[in-house]
C-alpha cells in the first residue's frame, strides 16, 4: 500500500498525510466480520459501516428504516473482523435529532468499535459537530445528496448544478470544518464543484459521484460487486475482469482509486 501505516491501522493522521501528499485512499462499506478482514486484505484504508445496509441488507427503498440497534449490532461484526482499516459508522436517521441523543449514539457507536461517526447535512449540524468534537468524537460530514433527506429533496439527485446551490454547499463545507468536522463526504455533486471544496478544505473529502480529484473515493461493497438492484451513474462493477473472485474485485478497485484511474468521466457528473 501506497499510505502510511502504522502499527494499530489507519488513523486520521494517515489520511490527512495522504491528503498532503497528494495522494489518495479508497473507502468501502462492510457489514459483517467476514467482509471486513477481506477488505484489509484488499488495502481498504477506511470501511465505513453504513446505513446503506437498509438498502442492500434488509431489502428497503431507503436508509431510513434503519435503526441505531442495526448500526451498533453491524458494527460490532465489523469490528470484530477488522485489523488495520479505520472504521467509520453512520448515525442513522433522527438519531441525532437533539443533544442528549446525539451524544448517547455517537457514543454507543464509538464502544461498539467506531473510530469516527459519519452524520448527514447541512449548516445545521454545524453545532452538533462542535458539540461532539469537544466530547472527543470524530466526525465526517455527509453533504450533497443525503440519503436520508430523500424526501425532502425529492429523490436521488445530483446536488449544487446551479451556482446558488453550489456556492451554499461551499460555505457549508467550511462551516462544518471551522466547526471540527475531521473528514467531508460529498455525494452526487458536480465534478468541478468536488475538485474545489477539496482543493479549499485542509481536511481530506471523499466522494461518490463526485469525480476524481477528492482525497478519497468510497462505494457501497454491493455496487462493487456488481449485486446491487440498481447500478447509479457513478458505479462500476469490479467483479467482472477480477480474475481472483471477490477478493479480487475489491483489489482491483482499491487499485484504481489509488492509481487515479477510477472514477472516470462516465462516472461523473459536470
Amino acid at each position: 500500500m501506497s499510505s502510511q501505516k502504522i502499527s494499530s491501522g489507519i488513523t486520521l493522521a494517515t489520511l490527512k498525510n495522504i491528503k498532503e501528499r497528494g495522494d489518495k485512499f479508497a473507502c468501502l462499506t462492510a457489514y459483517d466480520a467476514c467482509f471486513a478482514s477481506i477488505l484489509n486484505k484488499a488495502g481498504v484504508d477506511v470501511i465505513l459501516i453504513g446505513d446503506s445496509l437498509g438498502m442492500v441488507l434488509q431489502g428497503h427503498d431507503s436508509t431510513l428504516p434503519v435503526t441505531m440497534n442495526d448500526m451498533i449490532y453491524h458494527t460490532q461484526c465489523v469490528k470484530r473482523g477488522n485489523k488495520s482499516s479505520l472504521l467509520m459508522a453512520d448515525l442513522p436517521f433522527m438519531s441525532y435529532a437533539s443533544e442528549t441523543q446525539t451524544l448517547e449514539n455517537a457514543a454507543a457507536l464509538m464502544r461498539a468499535g467506531a473510530n469516527i461517526v459519519k452524520l448527514e447535512g447541512g449548516a445545521w449540524i454545524a453545532n452538533t459537530t462542535k458539540l461532539l468534537m469537544e466530547r472527543g468524537i470524530p466526525i465526517c460530514a455527509h453533504m450533497g445528496l443525503t440519503p436520508q433527506s430523500v424526501n425532502r429533496i425529492g429523490g436521488f439527485h445530483v446536488q449544487g448544478r446551479d451556482t446558488n446551490q453550489a456556492q451554499l454547499i461551499i460555505d457549508e463545507a467550511h462551516m462544518l470544518q471551522d466547526a471540527g468536522a475531521n473528514i467531508l463526504l460529498l455525494e452526487c455533486v458536480p465534478r468541478d464543484l468536488a475538485k474545489s471544496i477539496t482543493e479549499s478544505l485542509e481536511i481530506p473529502v471523499i466522494g461518490i459521484g463526485a469525480g476524481p480529484d477528492t482525497t478519497g473515493q468510497i462505494m457501497v461493497l454491493h455496487d462493487v460487486l456488481g449485486v446491487s438492484p440498481i447500478t447509479p451513474k457513478f458505479v462500476k462493477n469490479f467483479l467482472i475482469d477480477s480474475k481472483n473472485g471477490i477478493p479480487g474485485a475489491i483489489e482491483g478497485y482499491v487499485k484504481s482509486v489509488k492509481n487515479h484511474s477510477f472514477p472516470e468521466k462516465q462516472h461523473c457528473f459536470n
